[in-house]
């Protein structure tokens, strides 16, 4: 049986459809057919260099070093520039690292939400979010449910209520061109009343469970593509963060 992973909270809103049935379909073709790498240890950098203060180019050169498949390492190394531009111009007076968070979907399903970082300048506390798909970022009404989601969970906590809430968007703006980086301020970005955004998460947990049952319904077969194959630890599931 094909293991269905719980979503975090930015690939539920990526992944969220109009009905439980298309909500399932998706999430049933993701898990028989899942991606190959995610940029979850694009994370681990992020912290290597702004939060442990590790010089651009030594984890540029680790990155050549040690990741071996070719387009992620040319992912990592086009993303890691932007990032470190960023923080050079921001000039944080200090980073930290934030606790996980498990944010209530449904009944006996539990979303997790993973903030990298935070960090203060000039008085102000700053929660930036990183975006690191390249093609096809959120946007329209699948942006407003992350940040509306996002924004709840930050207004929970007292020491991040009042933080400035970004979303650094990496992608390219051509399918064929370089990434560039776009600073979304959240505040411009329309938020989803409370009764649109029970039914948009009411929707997504069903077309979950739809889906989970569905393939636990399917007989179970040996997937001869994965026998002999390992992946990288730069091939985590899509889900992992």
């Amino acid at each position: 049986m094909k293991k269905l992973n719980v979503p975090s909270l930015q690939h539920l809103s990526r992944n969220w459809c109009d009905t439980p049935e298309k909500v399932s379909r998706k999430l049933i073709g993701l898990a028989e057919h899942p991606p190959t790498f995610s940029y979850t240890i694009l994370y681990d950098l992020v912290r290597d260099l702004v939060v442990l203060h590790q010089p651009l180019s030594d984890v540029m050169e680790g990155v050549r070093r040690k990741v071996n498949r070719i387009d992620v390492r040319d992912n990592f190394l086009e993303i890691l520039p932007l990032i470190g531009g960023y923080f050079e111009e921001a000039a944080p007076t200090f980073v930290q690292t934030v606790n996980g968070r498990m944010y209530p979907l449904a009944r006996d399903l539990m979303i997790p939400f993973t903030p990298p970082l935070i960090y203060g300048v000039n008085g102000r506390l700053v929660f930036p979010w990183f975006s690191f798909w390249k093609a096809n970022p959120l946007a329209n009404e699948h942006l407003s449910l992350f940040v509306t989601v996002v924004e709840e969970i930050l207004k929970q906590d007292a020491d991040l209520d009042n933080a400035l809430f970004q979303i650094l968007d990496f992608s390219a703006p051509e399918k064929s061109g370089p990434r560039r980086l776009e600073v979304l301020d959240t505040r411009d970005i329309p938020r989803l009343s409370e009764s649109r955004k029970k039914e948009m998460l009411a929707v997504f947990a069903e077309g979950y469970l739809l889906a989970k049952e569905t393939l636990a319904a399917k007989p179970v077969h040996a997937d001869k593509s994965a026998i002999g194959q390992t992946l990288d630890d730069q091939q985590r599931d899509m889900f992992g963060f």
